[in-house]
């Protein structure tokens, strides 16, 4: 039975190698459907980790030639007992792999909701001066070029949606969605009352939303006080322990050498 696998998996290979079996043009004529299986934050999440470096469609199409590479050897694993069982486990570990891809850009974006968290007021910054000189709409549009990378996918959603005509409060708040970190929320809603346009408020809208910025970077800052001196305060208990523990052990050793003179 392994002399068969292996044959049938060296066949296989020397077929892709030498185009008699096109698994590019495969993949390529039926995108269409295989995008169905494309989850909605996706290409989100392949931009928040990795930026304008990767195309989420090729990352995506690797996902599933993958899982049908995996498929297929699970399948000639069982070439010689194929029955639904035996289909049912190949289905389920090439769906794993599948997913397996998805799981891990997601759990990168949630372990970085806390950079994401002090990088947002910053952003704002930069954004709250731009407001003062220009309408909303165009305040996000230049700022896209500056903003970190994990901002600019969102960003670039944001301003499509306003482009396309949206004059509700719902693109604002898919971004705070996409970036559930402190705050958000009202951040996009002072965005948009800002986005209406209604210049006899502007003034006051403009003075709220700064200090609503300034809020926001002086609870950043004092995160990254706090963090900067529990890492400290965890360093110097480490060297206490290890000095502690270093003295315990030479009072050990005197102890024992002069146990020992006796």
């Amino acid at each position: 039975m392994w002399e068969l696998l292996i044959i049938a998996v060296i066949i296989f290979v020397v077929f892709t190698v030498n185009g008699l079996i096109d698994t590019k043009g495969f993949f390529q004529d039926n995108s269409v459907y295989f995008k169905l299986l494309k989850e909605e934050n996706y290409d989100f999440l392949v931009m928040a980790k990795y930026g304008d470096k990767v195309d989420p469609d090729v990352l995506f199409s690797k996902r599933i030639k993958n899982a049908a590479i995996v498929f297929a050897l699970m399948m000639l694993f069982f070439i010689t007992n194929i029955n639904f069982l035996n289909i049912i486990i190949s289905l389920v570990v090439a769906i794993f792999i599948f997913k397996s891809g998805y799981s891990n850009l997601n759990s990168y974006y949630k372990k970085h909701l806390h950079d994401i968290d002090l990088l947002l007021p910053y952003y704002l910054k930069s954004l709250e001066v731009l407001v003062q000189y220009y309408t909303v709409p165009v305040a996000l549009q230049k700022s896209v070029e500056d903003a970190p990378d994990i901002f600019k996918p969102g960003l670039k959603d944001l301003i499509q949606k306003i482009e396309e005509g949206d004059s509700t409060i719902n693109p604002y708040m898919d971004f705070a969605k996409q970036y559930p970190v402190r705050d958000s929320m009202r951040m996009m809603r002072l965005l948009y009352r800002l986005g209406l346009g209604l210049q006899e408020n502007k003034e006051e809208q403009l003075l709220l939303l700064s200090r609503t910025v300034s809020s926001l970077q002086n609870k950043a800052r004092e995160q990254k006080y706090k963090e900067r001196l529990e890492k400290m305060q965890s360093k110097t208990m480490i060297m206490l322990g290890v000095t502690g523990a270093g003295v315990v052990i030479l009072l050990i050793v005197a102890m024992v050498q002069m146990m020992g003179s006796f």
